[in-house]
């Protein structure tokens, strides 16, 4: 059992314990007058304390209204306390379970009118009140008439979002292409090609990730493996090549990334540039493999990829060597104190 545990379940019998000794010394009547004489204290304080915070922040209106809150509080704790007028109390805990249960009606649809909430989504949509048709339209789990009402209000985000819950993804995605062109963010594009994948449209969904990879480069292998999928042999080369030229320009400043040169040159049956990335990523892995033997894995790959399998065989038993002694390491470590005096 931990702490916690503990710690809730003394908790709980103090309070029973609490609870019986009351009973035993006054009857039920003392400990319901202890529980009411708590309760609004607590509901006191606790509105007291809001109220002072809301003059502090001048929003007099609501300062008074929970002034108000709080005086009716106040009296229910001193007709607890006094065990007077009960019946005035049963009054006062009913009204403030039914503004709590109002409060929560009302956060539900913050965006609402008191009078919007009892008109339905269509009367809403008559009146050219679309922002809150859309809020009934989407309770109601009518997400295609609230696309529609976003789209009357500009708000295209909103309309993407709720087409895409629809199953409308061809839609979703066509509002995101329309965005990118008028906000001309990447984002968008990104969104775009993630909707039109959804909606089963790939040679839509390479087509909005190419246009995505013209500024950020990093996804160009991706719009290559998309079209290779698609069967376009024209357009995945040129995809690689993109992506060839992006990865050389990375691996100036981080060698790791001859690694995908090699591979992008091979895969162009440009098998010089690609021997001469794999000996660049040879050499990359042998000087980090002076500091982090656990690079020895990467340097049997690139002798791998040098197709000299020897030394891949070398590179591959000092990197099983080196796993090796910290997989025990580890273990020793692990062992509690009892354990290791026991060994």
């Amino acid at each position: 059992m931990d702490k916690l545990k503990a710690y809730l379940i003394g908790f709980l019998i103090a309070v029973i314990a609490i609870a019986a000794g009351i009973v035993w010394y006054g009857g039920f009547k003392l400990l319901l007058q202890v529980i009411l004489t708590l309760g609004f204290l607590g509901v006191t304080l606790m509105l007291l304390f809001f109220t002072g915070l809301t003059f502090y922040a001048e929003s007099w209106k609501y300062g008074t209204i929970l002034a108000v809150f709080t005086a009716i509080s106040g009296y229910g704790l001193y007709l607890s306390a006094t065990w007077q007028n009960l019946q005035v109390v049963g009054g006062i805990i009913v009204f403030f379970i039914a503004i709590l249960a109002f409060g929560i009606w009302y956060i539900s649809e913050p965006d609402l009118s008191l009078t919007d909430r009892f008109r339905s989504a269509e009367k809403l949509e008559k009146m050219g009140k679309y922002k809150a048709a859309a809020r009934k339209y989407e309770k109601a789990g009518n997400y295609l008439k609230a696309a529609e009402m976003y789209e009357k209000l500009g708000w295209m985000e909103s309309a993407a979002w709720a087409y895409e819950k629809a199953g409308k993804y061809e839609r979703a995605a066509e509002i995101y292409e329309e965005l990118y062109e008028k906000e001309r963010d990447t984002y968008y594009l990104k969104e775009a090609h993630e909707y039109w994948k959804k909606a089963g449209n790939r040679e839509r969904a390479a087509k909005a990730l190419e246009r995505y990879a013209e500024e950020e480069p990093w996804f160009w292998e991706d719009v290559a493996k998309l079209y290779e999928e698609l069967g376009n042999e024209e357009k995945a080369r040129e995809a690689w090549e993109r992506a060839l030229e992006y990865y050389q320009k990375e691996a100036q400043e981080e060698g790791v990334f001859y690694e995908d040169v090699g591979n992008i040159a091979r895969k162009l049956g440009r098998e010089e540039l690609a021997r001469e990335a794999y000996q660049k990523f040879l050499e990359y892995c042998l000087k980090e493999a002076e500091k982090d033997p656990m690079w020895w894995k990467h340097v049997a790959e690139a002798y791998e990829y040098l197709g000299e399998r020897e030394k891949a065989e070398e590179a591959r038993k000092k990197y099983e060597e080196y796993r090796a002694k910290i997989m025990k390491t580890n273990e020793e470590t692990s062992k509690f104190p009892e354990e290791k005096r026991e060994t």
